[in-house]
């Protein structure tokens, strides 16, 4: 919950200052109160990908991008195109409006990619499955289990690294590269085997007890709920389509909640040492909660920095609060326990 309202405020602007500030709120966190599990290395490598997709973002603006009329700050030769694609053009002359354009796009969706891998440092799966409510069983372990990939990739990674670098290998470069690849796919492989052979012997995805007309009716409450939710919060952010927005956001989760609450009756599900809900997690959700409702309610002028006309990103009192309220977690979430501490 804390990291999707991170998510959420991300969404919402493209003031560089604010999503600067978003990407240091959600980092700080993540140094402190991660510990040594496979899944808790990940946000190194969303960092990374984010680093793509903001450098790709200004890639494609340079690529197909244009003069618009602005400031321009190097030409490159024009690629002609044949008379299907007219309108667009390749390279040529590229202003600082587009750069900018590019550059906050860009760093909005690394911003959200990174709230992401927040969320998959500090959270451990397996206690996520727990919590997926009986209805959504099935889809809350697939969802889990595509979850731990990326962490599961990461720790494939250092362990091809450390065997490699035993045995005197590369552990850089190109040639390294392609060394490590294939036994990185073969671990991958190997262990999505064992997992569906573990779950298939606990009998996952097995409710014979249940008719038909009972599974269609959960399926489709479950499922009209999440598409009506989907819809009400794209017009709540968009805020273009008033009638897509709180209507449909409440008749999806009215939908939904009738979809778990029979699910929940119908579906026999037993859970050993389920997590107690403490104060710590209800201050964790609630600063989540508190920066989502607060960036909704500022003006969106203010959240907006417009790359044409050049100006000077501002920094908006309200949107700054919620953002800083989310680094509270640093404090309020107890700290993990490691991995090698319970081994000793």
């Amino acid at each position: 919950m804390w990291a999707l309202a991170l998510a959420v405020a991300a969404s919402r602007t493209t003031n560089p200052v604010l999503l600067a500030l978003v990407i240091a709120v959600a980092g700080f966190v993540v140094v402190l109160r991660r510990g040594d599990a496979p899944w808790a290395l990940a946000f190194r490598m969303y960092a990374w990908v984010a680093g793509v997709i903001l450098l790709s973002r200004v890639l494609f603006r340079i690529l197909i991008g244009g003069e618009d009329g602005g400031h321009v700050l190097f030409t490159l030769p024009t690629i002609p195109l044949p008379s299907v694609a007219a309108g667009i053009q390749l390279l040529g002359p590229t202003s600082a409006e587009e750069l900018l354009g590019g550059l906050y796009d860009g760093l909005r969706l690394a911003t959200i990619v990174l709230c992401v891998g927040a969320a998959n440092a500090l959270a451990n799966p397996k206690r996520l499955l727990k919590a997926v409510p009986g209805a959504l069983y099935e889809v809350g372990t697939a969802v889990t289990v595509a979850l731990s990939v990326a962490p599961q990739l990461v720790e494939s990674v250092q362990r091809v690294r450390r065997a490699r670098r035993l045995r005197s290998g590369k552990t850089r470069g190109l040639r390294f590269v392609k060394g490590i690849f294939v036994p990185v796919l073969a671990d991958a492989m190997d262990r999505s085997l064992q997992l569906a052979a573990a779950m298939d012997s606990r009998g996952y995805g097995r409710r014979g007890y249940l008719s038909p007309r009972v599974r269609m009716l959960i399926a489709t409450c479950v499922l009209a709920g999440l598409v009506g939710v989907a819809v009400g919060v794209y017009g709540v952010l968009d805020g273009s389509a008033s009638w897509l927005g709180v209507p449909m956001l409440i008749a999806g989760l009215v939908l939904a909640a009738a979809g778990f609450v029979l699910g929940g009756r119908q579906i026999r599900r037993t859970t050993y040492r389920p997590d107690p809900w403490r104060l710590p997690e209800t201050l964790v959700a609630l600063c989540g909660v508190a920066t989502a409702v607060l960036v909704l309610l500022a003006d969106p002028v203010s959240l907006v920095t417009p790359a044409s006309p050049l100006t000077w990103p501002e920094l908006p009192l309200l949107p700054t609060v919620a953002v800083l309220i989310s680094v509270l977690p640093a404090w309020f979430a107890p700290r993990p326990a490691l991995v090698s501490e319970v081994v000793r």
